[in-house]
């Protein structure tokens, strides 16, 4: 029996699948089951119109079986097997798979019904990145004698006749020795084949069958010394299904109520919360799929990296093709978990990712509407429920309104909630509703704290006129509202640094020209203020305080404390632009002005103290503590 060699191509085929194609060696029992899979799939389809095949559908299984002394792995199937031929050409060829010519060998409409799992054509050859030796014999249906063919790799392969008892394929694997770098070894362990089967084919259609030994216990008849019954113990082994077969996400909605999805959901992720909001599709068209997601209902302290990110993991009929595909929803949605299972994908030899990702758009696409339609119901019918999603959440939907330049903001703005009161959340629609017609812009205020930020003395004009405003409390939310432009046709006006559009023409004059009046009054003040304020001016804003502090230009406040916790130094130098503001009507801007005139070192003193307490109700840190304790203290 000669050796006969792979084609040229073949040769480099097989060390670029082995070395490279594959990321993850442990795929190789999904590979060899799902094309026993799918050599029962044709069997089974035949036994459909041919009474010959003498098997029913509940006859048919894959084997696994492990054998330590030999050191091999076994996949065994009673599908429609292969004859020498078939043998030599799906198996002597790589990428040459005998499913799509069995599919397109089939008439008219009922070959376009038949579903077809191993068409990949390469799968097989993943055994050998663990194997230094695969025998394949098999028997195909309607033939008298077996075929077995054997290979170590790229050197070649043979191909003779043998017997097999019955119709079907034994995959056998030798697996290589162990080494300092991989425990081929493991794979022969009863635990990892069951992991590895529940992993990746726990929803393959066909039993999948293991022998598995367990302890037995029985009495001896004998007693121990405090009278209770002795007992030995004995190993039984019992044939046993390992997958599944049937994922729940296949089954009507007769079958699986939702209650069953969130106890499935609970088990599968060790969540102890239900999820607070569950997406349920069976989708048919130019794009099969079904598919069940869980919005989770708390937040994993993790849940930005590593195991504990959210994440759906994709099926082809049934075989687990990536456990977290970041290509189906956007990172705005990334914390959501689920499963997708599509017949329509189009994969690539190895599995692993897809070869256009055109079907993973339009499922994608499909499946955050109807994500984004189940968060809108549950915030229309569970307004408490859907505020602590958004505690959990909201951060995702925020980056996800700035990234890319905001393109897509107008599919998130109406997700996002803003605080306008301590006990009060509203979305930016709802506040346009809301809004008196004569305000004619969304007012916010932003600080690290809720309290502080409905604390500052510029919020109080806006309040006094009956307007509500919003609070931000993180520097992310001023780069959302600037994404957002707007809301409605209103436009957002910062009640620290924006002019708030009260003033009239006249009135803006008028304080343009006491400004000018009270130029060296001002410069004064900035001169004893010294480095802290880039200008000081007079304010139309404060209703009672005597001052307050803004910033102009583009880096506020909130953002120079963002960047205050920056990884460079460059960046925690980035400094706001502060302004003083003083209200001319306040009796200690008033005592500093007359003072100014007669005791200009105690007018420095004051102003200082005015500064420090602008800085102070800004939320800003002040230098030197000390020096406001000093200067009140001299007043006196």
């Amino acid at each position: 029996m000669s050796k006969k060699q792979f084609k040229a191509e073949s040769k480099r085929l097989l060390d670029l699948m082995i070395n490279s194609i594959y990321t993850n060696k442990e795929i190789f029992l999904r590979e060899i089951i799902s094309n026993a899979s799918d050599a029962i799939d044709k069997l089974c389809y035949i036994s459909l119109t041919d009474d010959q095949v003498g098997l029913s559908r509940d006859d048919f299984h894959i084997d696994v079986i492990p054998d330590k002394e030999a050191r091999t792995l076994t996949v065994r199937d009673n599908g429609i097997g292969m004859n020498a031929q078939e043998a030599e050409n799906n198996l002597g060829v790589i990428a040459k798979s005998g499913s799509l010519n069995f599919k397109n060998e089939m008439d008219g409409e009922k070959g376009e019904d038949l579903s077809i799992i191993g068409q990949f054509g390469v799968g097989f050859y993943s055994a050998f990145m663990v194997s230094d030796k695969v025998t394949v014999i098999t028997r195909k249906y309607g033939e008298e004698s077996g075929v077995k063919w054997e290979s170590t790799g790229a050197d070649g392969y043979t191909v003779a006749p043998c017997e097999r008892e019955s119709v079907g394929t034994d995959v056998i694997m030798h697996l290589k020795p162990d080494s300092d770098e991989e425990l081929f070894g493991t794979y022969l362990e009863i635990w990892k084949l069951k992991a590895l089967i529940r992993k990746y084919s726990d929803y393959v259609r066909w039993p999948i069958r293991m022998d598995v030994p367990r302890q037995e216990r029985e009495e001896t008849g004998e007693k121990n010394d405090d009278g209770s019954p002795k007992y030995e113990y004995r190993t039984v082994v019992e044939n046993e299904t390992v997958n599944s077969m049937i994922p729940i996400w296949q089954r009507s909605r007769k079958e699986v109520t939702d209650d069953d999805c969130i106890a499935y959901y609970k088990e599968h992720n060790r969540e102890a919360k239900d999820p607070c909001a569950l997406v349920r599709v069976d989708a048919e068209g130019a794009v099969s799929y079904k598919a069940m997601l869980f919005v989770p209902g708390e937040e994993n302290a993790a849940a930005f990296y590593g195991e504990g990110k959210g994440g759906i993991t994709l099926y082809s009929n049934g075989v687990m093709i990536m456990e977290k595909c970041d290509k189906l929803v956007h990172d705005y949605f990334e914390f959501v978990k689920g499963v997708v299972d599509s017949p329509d994908l189009s994969l690539n030899i190895s599995r692993e990712i897809l070869q256009h990702d055109r079907q993973l758009r339009v499922i994608g696409q499909n499946l955050e509407k109807k994500i984004k339609g189940e968060l809108e119901k549950l915030m229309k019918d569970d307004r408490p429920k859907y505020e602590e999603f958004f505690k959990n959440f909201g951060y995702h939907l925020k980056v996800g309104v700035c990234d890319e330049y905001g393109r897509y903001k107008d599919f998130l703005r109406d997700l996002l909630l803003f605080h306008t009161g301590e006990d009060k959340q509203v979305t930016l629609k709802e506040y346009v509703e809301n809004m008196p017609e004569s305000q004619k812009s969304i007012y916010f205020a932003s600080s690290d704290s809720l309290r502080h930020a409905m604390s500052l003395p510029q919020c109080a004009e806006v309040k006094r006129r009956g307007y509500e405003l919003i609070y931000l409390l993180s520097p992310l939310d001023e780069m959302v509202l600037e994404a957002l432009h707007d809301q409605d046709g209103k436009s957002f006006c910062n009640v620290v640094t924006d002019d708030l559009g009260f003033d009239t023409d006249e009135e803006k004059k008028a304080a343009e020209e006491r400004d000018i009046e009270n130029k060296d009054f001002l410069a004064f003040v900035k001169e004893s203020l010294g480095e802290r304020f880039s200008r000081v001016k007079f304010s139309t804003k404060l209703a009672e305080l005597p001052c307050a502090m803004s910033t102009e230009g583009p880096v506020t406040l909130e953002m120079e404390k963002y960047f205050r916790r920056g990884p460079s130094e460059e960046m925690r130098k980035v400094r706001a632009s502060r302004v003083l503001e003083l209200n001319g009507e306040s009796r200690p801007v008033q005592v500093m002005r007359e003072t100014w005139e007669s005791d200009k070192e105690k007018a420095g003193r004051i102003a200082a103290i005015l500064g420090t307490l602008a800085e102070l109700m800004a939320g800003a840190d002040i230098d030197d503590p000390a020096e406001l304790a000093k200067n009140v203290s001299e007043l006196f």
